[in-house]
């Protein structure tokens, strides 16, 4: 959210936030009578951790910013009219009165990144985008990612995929297959580092992972840096090797996380043998 600190105009900030995922709710002042600070049509956004513009400070910005996390803390987007006496109410001196409008837009897609555009995450990349999935698709070989994608896919190539991890919202997931083991754990090691993903799946055996464990430990990270992981990503109750079957899995598994993110209490028990819980930040 720093990067957002120095956009002040509400425009502005509601496109950069609605870019990087981030909820938010826009307040309007649609009437005033008497003495107020800020007439008709003054905006300003408000976001979980930040807010942009202004409708003039005071006790009645505080006010604004109770409500505002009163609607972030809902989780749906909705519409709420205020109509606050300025004088009697907050003790402003204006002794004024004015509307305000709450308008929350509650960013509906997860945001996950994707690493490797081999025959598996080609497979599993078509699936995603008809999820509510804001996907960022990446590999560091530009030719597998000749595809053609919906809006809701970004491609990306870079040369240093595990850089890319650093541009997404906190909360994203992570899914790791990529076509050279030493990658996976370099991206994997860049994604748990941020102390903040929401999910990480990692393609693979079980020596694989074990190998990998090994290395974190001898680097001195605790067993908590990489607890969380799913590794082999996917689930088990799903079977098969083709590419499509291990895609298929990866997807149900993310959706059965997304709804259990969401407050749904969806578990995976008796398909793993264990509920499948967000990641905790380390």
């Amino acid at each position: 959210m720093s990067e957002l600190k120095t956009w002040v105009n509400w425009l502005d900030a509601a496109g950069k936030l609605q870019s990087a995922g981030e909820d938010y709710v826009l307040v309007t002042v649609l009437g005033v009578r008497g003495s107020t600070p800020r007439d008709n049509g003054a905006k300003m956004v408000i976001a979980r951790a930040d807010s942009y513009g202004s409708i003039g400070g005071g006790h009645l910005e505080y006010r604004a910013h109770q409500i505002a996390a009163e609607m972030l803390a809902q989780k749906t987007s909705a519409q709420r009219l205020e109509h606050v006496a300025l004088g009697p109410s907050l003790g402003q001196c204006c002794g004024g009165r004015t509307s305000l409008l709450f308008e929350s837009f509650l960013e509906g897609q997860w945001n996950l990144m994707l690493f490797g555009a081999g025959h598996v995450g080609a497979a599993l990349a078509p699936i995603l985008a008809q999820l509510p999935v804001r996907l960022r698709w990446v590999d560091s070989r530009e030719k597998f990612l000749q595809h053609a994608l919906p809006a809701t896919v970004e491609a990306i190539y870079s040369d240093e995929p595990a850089s890319e991890a650093a541009a997404m919202p906190a909360h994203s997931g992570y899914v790791i297959m990529t076509h050279d083991h030493q990658q996976d754990y370099e991206i994997l090691q860049a994604v748990l580092a941020r102390g903040d993903a929401g999910y990480v799946g990692l393609i693979g055996s079980k020596t694989k992972w074990r190998r990998f464990q090994l290395r974190m430990q001898h680097q001195g990270r605790p067993e908590e840096f990489f607890a969380g992981v799913r590794c082999p990503v996917g689930l088990a109750g799903v079977p098969g090797k083709l590419p499509m079957e291990i895609a298929v899995s990866i997807a149900a598994e993310l959706i059965c996380f997304q709804h259990a993110r969401d407050g749904e209490r969806t578990t995976l028990r008796g398909l793993t043998g264990a509920a499948l819980e967000p990641v905790q930040p380390s």
